[in-house]
């Protein structure tokens, strides 16, 4: 099964960004693609991001600089270079600039979408969810990840939606859906960002994920812990 990851694709061609960007989104990984680093100001507070695939021939700043940047601030991000660029002396130059890999195009979807699910074994270890939250829907009661005896109690429309990103594809809700699930047609944007607040609160006292429910930027909201209903 495949680690669903929040990339970001950086690349100034528009029909290759499209295609990366659709063919990992039909995987399941919440993707958003910018055609220059100085876009990524505009998502920088909307997304959780794990991974970022970049081109090094950037208008703007290029993508070795705009590497170097992201990994001085985020040390744990996985970055991913996507370029033309083969020469042994420029692979040297993109690890060193922070690349956990370096792929010359062209490269085939099948191998970048193997090279991240590799990658993904050290952005999300699967000890970090091998254990899994339960949910009494009769009792309205989520019990804890890193420790089975913490408890904590639901309302009605927290533990509907609990349930319902617990059985959705990808763990992921549209907001229509979740404005569905509330009861509350009218519900406002604002509204319903205050109600997943209220429940990503409740979910990080029990769980080992500090943002266990994260933003699809223009769609919904994703869970990304495992919850089991019971």
């Amino acid at each position: 099964m495949a680690t669903l990851l929040n990339i970001i694709v950086v690349e100034d061609h528009d029909d290759l960004r499209d295609i990366t960007v659709e063919t990992l989104r039909a995987i399941g990984h919440q993707v958003v693609g910018v055609d220059c680093a100085e876009a990524l100001v505009e998502i920088a507070d909307t997304m959780h991001v794990d991974l970022m695939l970049i081109d090094l021939n950037l208008p703007g700043e290029d993508g070795i600089s705009l590497a170097r940047r992201i990994r001085q601030g985020q040390p744990g991000i996985g970055i991913i270079m996507l370029t033309a660029r083969g020469k042994v002396s420029e692979k040297m130059l993109g690890y060193e600039s922070g690349a956990d890999l370096y792929l010359t195009k062209p490269t085939t979807m099948d191998e970048l979408s193997a090279a991240i699910q590799a990658l993904s074994r050290r952005l999300r270890p699967e000890t970090q969810t091998s254990v899994a939250l339960k949910l009494d829907l009769h009792k309205l009661t989520l019990t804890g990840q890193h420790n089975q005896q913490s408890q904590i109690n639901l309302n009605a429309h927290e533990a509907s939606l609990l349930a319902a990103f617990a059985r959705a594809p990808g763990q992921r809700l549209e907001n229509w859906q979740l404005i569905t699930l509330l009861g509350k047609g009218d519900i406002s944007k604002a509204g319903l960002e205050m109600q997943i607040a209220r429940l990503r609160k409740k979910l990080v006292q029990v769980s080992v994920d500090e943002h266990p429910i994260k933003v699809i930027r223009q769609f919904g909201y994703q869970m990304s812990i495992e919850v089991q209903v019971v």
